[in-house]
């Protein structure tokens, strides 16, 4: 919610308890639950205290939609997406909200079908449905790599952002920057971003006797250089027959990874960016993990070949995501595994989440009335929920350390996206191979850099 600093002025003592009551009911976490009773009474008596003191107090404004009145004449809301979004009743939350979606659908009057594609199939028969005028429904999940520019430049979807307010409900991000087009939002989301870092083998780490890779971050120097300084360390032969059979790195072909970290992308707008410094940074650090051998060599395998090496337990870090946290956990069950973010690029202020397949919820033009359907979203969401922080279970489930949990949701509020999977043609496994081979980074940004325009001029001049 919005933070808006007021000052309190001695006033009647009626004034100064209607002030103190504002500041209860809205001041504490809205997601903290059964801990809202303890923390009134706390309040209370502080803002007792500094009002009269003629102290600042904060003040949260609603940032949600006023109530609406419509009658849907009995339509049938299709919700289309490649998994079935029927609201479970698996947690309090939920039921919550399945309670307000019953609720209105009996005062609005509409009823609700949800409509689930196989992933594989998904978006062809969604882009050809819109195509065709008739989208398969009016809410309808949509990878931002084919959406955005191509299908935005067409006018088949309602820019949203104007009702896009409640950061209760809402991961505004999505729809002010990630969903971005010529200076309209055009997608909303109810979740959290993607969380991506550097799992990490604490008891392999332990075993070589390293310095605990926590405390990089602590002193702030988890950096590039740290990152291929402690990678170099697990690189051990610990049994001296000749070879190394620890390795410090599953794998250094993470381009996007560190694009995002660095705070960058291969596109902007409608250019090709590859000569920003930040890029040539990024190309610079994917060689160097080539060339100098600081990652495992590869043993042939397909694009799972470092999250196997890394379940061996002989690989100190493996660059992944957060969806895999729960199966790394079950496979490892004899080691202690940690979660870092991903390290910092030299032209960077934070760390960073890197998301290259982009997806989130939008409504086709051909669906009536978006402001109604947004309004229902909201309020189907808009609940008093029993968790301090969005995506509390599910990280308290897959990670045991409370550290890991911080820096998880460190990498999660900064997630930045990568763009060129909207560009098709933009050759980026070949330029990555080349890094990778060791081609000089100058060599590799002069040969694609004409390549990866046209990539971008096919699109935006179709």
């Amino acid at each position: 919610m919005r933070i808006h600093k007021i000052t309190v002025l001695l006033l009647s003592f009626i004034l100064v308890l209607a002030a103190c009551s504002s500041g209860n009911s809205n001041g504490s976490n809205q997601n903290q639950g059964g801990n809202n009773g303890a923390n009134h009474g706390t309040n209370q008596g502080t803002n007792e205290n500094t009002s009269s003191q003629n102290n600042e107090e904060t003040v949260e404004e609603d940032s949600g939609t006023p109530e609406m009145e419509f009658d849907m004449g009995g339509r049938t809301i299709k919700i289309v997406s490649w998994w079935d979004m029927t609201i479970p009743e698996d947690n309090p939350d939920n039921i919550q909200r399945k309670a307000n979606l019953e609720a209105l659908m009996e005062k609005h009057n509409f009823k609700v079908e949800y409509i689930a594609l196989d992933y594989e199939e998904y978006q062809d028969k969604v882009v050809a449905s819109l195509m065709a005028g008739e989208p398969l429904g009016d809410i309808i999940r949509m990878g931002k790599a084919y959406m955005i520019p191509s299908l935005v430049k067409q006018d088949l979807f309602w820019p949203v952002d104007e009702y896009i307010t409640n950061d209760k409900v809402f991961n505004l991000k999505v729809t002010q920057e990630y969903s971005q087009f010529e200076g309209r939002g055009y997608g909303f989301f109810d979740g959290t971003n993607i969380i991506t870092g550097i799992y990490y083998n604490r008891t392999l780490m332990n075993n070589l006797g390293m310095k605990p890779l926590q405390e990089y971050v602590d002193e702030d120097n988890w950096t590039w250089e740290t990152f291929i300084q402690v990678a170099k360390e697990a690189n051990k032969d610990t049994n001296n027959d000749g070879k190394l059979d620890t390795w410090g790195l599953a794998s250094g072909s993470f381009l996007d990874q560190a694009m995002a970290a660095n705070e960058t992308d291969y596109v902007i707008g409608n250019q090709q960016n590859l000569d920003d410094p930040k890029v040539v940074e990024a190309f610079n650090f994917i060689s160097r993990l080539a060339t100098e051998n600081v990652a495992r060599p590869t043993e042939g395998g397909d694009w799972t070949e470092p999250s196997v090496f890394f379940r061996q337990g002989n690989t100190l870090m493996y660059a992944g995501a957060d969806y895999e946290a729960s199966g790394i956990k079950q496979d490892m069950q004899d080691y202690d595994i940690g979660f870092l973010p991903f390290p910092k690029g030299p032209s960077a202020s934070t760390y960073h989440a890197v998301e290259p397949a982009l997806q989130y919820l939008t409504i086709p033009k051909k669906s009536e009335n978006p402001e109604q359907l947004i309004y229902i979203w909201e309020k189907i969401n808009d609940i008093e929920s029993i968790y301090d922080y969005p995506g509390q279970a599910a990280l308290e489930s897959n990670f045991d350390n409370e550290t890991d949990i911080e820096n998880a949701l460190i990498a999660r509020e900064n997630m930045n996206i990568i763009d060129r999977q909207s560009f098709p043609s933009i050759p980026y496994y070949d330029l990555l191979g080349e890094l990778t081979s060791g081609v000089s980074v100058s060599t590799v940004i002069e040969k694609y850099k004409a390549t990866f325009q046209s990539a971008i001029d096919e699109v935006y001049k179709q």
